[in-house]
This record gives structure tokens, sequence and C-alpha cells, in this order.
């Protein structure tokens, strides 16, 4: 991955696609320290997140900033209940008791496994797992959230609600979202931007209906069944924007055939 130059604003909810492999995680691993501290690689350049320089910052530290959640939610849950699981970061830290109760009950709650504290991870379902993983980030108070594909291990279902849930989030708690993410038919209505990776670059940057274009296909990435369905009906001459739900694809239908 090389000449990869970007920001985003603050409160942003960004997805960053493209094919397998292309430099993704990576990306995402460098953003909280993964990389160089736990996984093998060469950091060059500037990276500059939350105001902090990531440059010889411990990831510890990095933490309080910028939350990471895993692909599979198996590995961040370990403890014998949710509750100690979500508490485990703020431990690490030192933080207060009391403040550290707080902040795990405050985390379970807005996650929705405040009534499964109690219960062992390897009792959950998959989408509570997912929840249970997030919790434990939100109670570090990070104002940047990164998920590397969190809805890969669950069914379409599961991954709206963990999607739906990761939204609300960002919205009231002012979050700054990267998602990383395949499934955009989930994903996108909830988009502000769009970056598409590939060969280790950013090649497509911009809103969902900016990005999905022909590029955006010929690179491999899956986009939306109704904005494929918009370019399908755009070489029949309909002269369709690029919907991204299905709500939009209708609303732009109805103005057509009205006209």
């Amino acid at each position: 991955m090389e000449g990869v130059t970007f920001s985003i604003e603050k409160g942003k909810f960004v997805i960053l696609t493209g094919p397998s492999g292309c430099g993704k995680t990576t990306l995402c691993r460098c953003l909280n320290g993964l990389i160089p501290n736990f996984y093998s690689g060469q950091l060059t350049g500037e990276l500059e997140v939350d105001g902090v320089n990531v440059k010889g910052k411990a990831t510890a530290e990095l933490a309080t900033h910028v939350g990471f959640v895993f692909q599979n939610p198996e590995n961040q849950l370990f403890s014998l209940s949710v509750e100690r699981d979500v508490g485990f970061g703020l431990e690490n830290l030192g933080v207060p008791r009391e403040q550290a109760i707080e902040r795990v009950q405050w985390a379970m709650r807005a996650t929705g496994v405040f009534e499964l504290r109690d219960k062992a991870p390897h009792e959950l379902s998959g989408g509570q797992q997912q929840r249970a993983a997030i919790a434990g980030i939100l109670a570090m108070r990070p104002n940047i959230l990164v998920l590397d594909e969190p809805t890969s291990f669950l069914d379409p279902k599961s991954a709206e609600e963990i999607v739906s849930v990761i939204a609300k989030l960002g919205h009231d708690l002012g979050l700054t979202i990267v998602l990383v993410e395949h499934r955009l038919d989930i994903v996108s209505r909830y988009a502000d931007r769009v970056m598409v990776m590939d060969g280790g670059k950013i090649q497509l940057d911009g809103s969902p209906r900016e990005v999905y274009n022909e590029q955006a296909r010929l690179i491999g990435i899956g986009l939306p069944r109704v904005t494929m369905l918009a370019h399908l009906l755009r070489k029949e001459g309909f002269n369709l924007l690029n919907p991204v739900t299905v709500e939009e694809a209708t609303s732009e239908l109805r103005g057509l055939l009205n006209t």
C-alpha cells in the first residue's frame, strides 16, 4: 500500500470497500497503531488521527482515540461474562472503579446487550457477540470507530441490525465511523462517503451516488442491486441517477413516469 492520501471530517460515516487483498485491513490497522506495533510493516509519511500523530504512540494510548472492531468478534471476547469483557479495556487503562462501572453500563445499554451482561460470550448469537465487542470499544470513549467487516459472519437480518446500531451510535454520539464492508446493499443507505481501494491505492472517493459508477463495477466491488438496476435502465433510455436504496429508486422512477 502506497500513495494513500485522505482526510475524514469529524462525525462522518465512511465506507471503505474494494476487492480482497487491496489493502483495506492494512489501512485500518495503521489507524490505531496495530501497524507497526503488532503487525510487521513500515509506516512512512504522516498519519494523524483525532489530532494525534500515530507514529511513536502506543496502541493503548491510541485506543482512547480510535476504537477498532475486528471481523470476528471472538477475537475480542474472552472473559467469563459480557460485562467483564466490556470492562476489560478500562481495567487495563486503570480507570477508577466507579467511573469504569458507569462507562460499562452505558456502553452495554447503548449497544443493547445490558440484559445479556451476565452471560458468557460463547452463549450469544453472532449478532449479540458483535454488539458486545462494539460495547467494549465504546466503553473506552473513542471519537473514531473503525470496523473491519463486522457483518461478514452474520446472516442478512443480523447484519442489518448491527449496521443500524453502528449508524445510530455514530449519529447520537457524533462518532466518526470507518466501516470496511463488501455488503454495500446493507450499508450504503447510512454512508456519507465511499472510498474504493484497489491495488493498495484509493481509486474512487465520494458520495455513494458519485462512486457507484461503471469504474467501480469494473474494479470488482458488488454494487447495490438497486444501483445495478439503474445502470441497466439508463442503457434503455431512462435518465436515472445512482440510487442506493429502494426508496430512492422508487421516487426517481415515479418522477420519470409522471413526466
